[in-house]
């Protein structure tokens, strides 16, 4: 698959300042933009296949090394709750002018801030994508459901076990990088990540952003710590999706156990879509990119008609 070489763009927000990818000219308001966020442990160069798709149907595309990890800046407010993360990504919206056109697109982290957007108020965006990780709230058991939760979590709680891990001090940062590969092997078993552990290296050069991408994890914990200008945003994203949204997960994560997937769809607004990608595990825009690529662009197409 041929990949374009993206260009580079600095957006100065109030808390800090952000460089991303771009996939088309960034200041054509002519076209929709996509602002695509990547999760951990990861960056902007996960977008390498999904961003010239989308450029080429149109979009100006910016996918944005998220706070914290180079070259984007650290936050002056040091926070990296969900909050922070929604408010960012509504602040790209508005520096870029974007309109209810524009698209978001999340992975892991990314799908976490994009299901909060979708269940805020603030939403400016026309269409939402949420890749491996689905709207908390349709995760939660209900009573007409239980017995698939339960069969669910056993493993789940085994296969979450990092979220824990990253909540110990020091210990993480001292064998960081012994950790994300090994993150990266079991997510994605099979898939050759050594390209995209380059890019984490070069996104986190010391302990410093280390620790700031640990700090995704450990500030969901210290709700008490949240900057004044977040909390209007503090309920959101653990609230049900008030749009539709494209849910996509690969059939082989290592990450989240795929029987999600399954289980959600109807609690999702009408007009979503869920999709399980064979062959793939949690990185799966890398790791299948012709599947999602084609699958991000039918519901892309069927939301513009919709609205219509």
């Amino acid at each position: 698959m041929t990949k374009a070489t993206p260009a580079g763009r600095s957006t100065a927000l109030d808390a800090v300042t952000l460089v991303s990818l771009t996939w088309g000219d960034p200041d054509d308001v002519r076209r929709p933009l996509a602002l695509l966020l990547h999760g951990f442990p990861d960056t902007a160069h996960t977008w390498r296949h999904l961003g010239p798709a989308l450029a080429a149907a149109g979009y100006r595309v910016v996918a944005p090394f998220t706070r914290g990890y180079a070259p984007s800046g650290l936050p002056a407010d040091g926070s990296f709750h969900v909050p922070a993360l929604m408010d960012d990504a509504l602040g790209l919206h508005a520096a870029l002018a974007g309109d209810d056109r524009a698209v978001l697109v999340g992975h892991d982290w990314g799908a976490i801030t994009g299901n909060g957007i979708a269940a805020s108020e603030a939403n400016p965006f026309g269409a939402i994508v949420s890749l491996a990780v689905p709207p908390f709230a349709a995760m939660n058991p209900r009573r007409d459901d239980l017995t698939r939760w339960l069969r669910i979590m056993p493993r789940q709680a085994g296969m979450s076990w990092y979220t824990l891990y990253n909540q110990l001090p020091r210990l993480p940062e001292r064998g960081f990088d012994r950790l994300v590969a090994h993150l990266w092997r079991r997510w994605s078993p099979g898939y050759d990540a050594t390209e995209d552990l380059a890019h984490l290296a070069a996104a986190l050069p010391d302990d410093a952003h280390c620790a700031a991408a640990l700090g995704y994890y450990r500030a969901q914990a210290r709700v008490r710590q949240l900057p004044a200008r977040y909390r209007p945003l503090a309920r959101d994203w653990v609230a049900p999706p008030r749009v539709p949204l494209l849910y996509l997960q690969g059939e082989d994560d290592g990450c989240l156990d795929a029987r999600w997937a399954t289980r959600i769809g109807e609690r999702l607004p009408t007009g979503s879509r869920v999709g399980v990608v064979e062959r793939a595990g949690h990185f799966l825009q890398l790791e299948r990119p012709d599947v999602v690529n084609s699958l991000v662009l039918e519901y892309l197409d069927e939301r513009v008609e919709a609205s219509r």
